[in-house]
């Protein structure tokens, strides 16, 4: 759910992660920015700062647990019952 009010802090940085593979201006409406990408951009870059985070872009954000997760997301293969294997 986007939120109503723009996000600072670490809760721009979180919201900003959680969207940063829909892209920038996903991201910015998540996060409370609508349409303002500069905005958007230039709030999630002085907290980041205060983070002493080290990100040049939004794609940044997305850590390699992430990208785990995402591998992690194929098929299930299961027997049919408990006793079939």
């Amino acid at each position: 759910m986007a939120s109503l009010t723009p996000l600072h802090g670490t809760e721009l940085v979180d919201c900003a992660r959680a969207n940063a593979k829909q892209g920038i201006e996903t991201a910015a409406y998540q996060c409370g920015y609508g349409q303002d990408l500069n905005k958007f951009a230039q709030e999630l870059r002085q907290a980041c700062e205060e983070m002493n985070l080290q990100v040049k872009e939004l794609s940044g954000l997305i850590t390699e647990q992430d990208l785990i997760l995402e591998i992690g997301t194929g098929e299930i293969v299961a027997p049919d019952t408990e006793s079939e294997l």
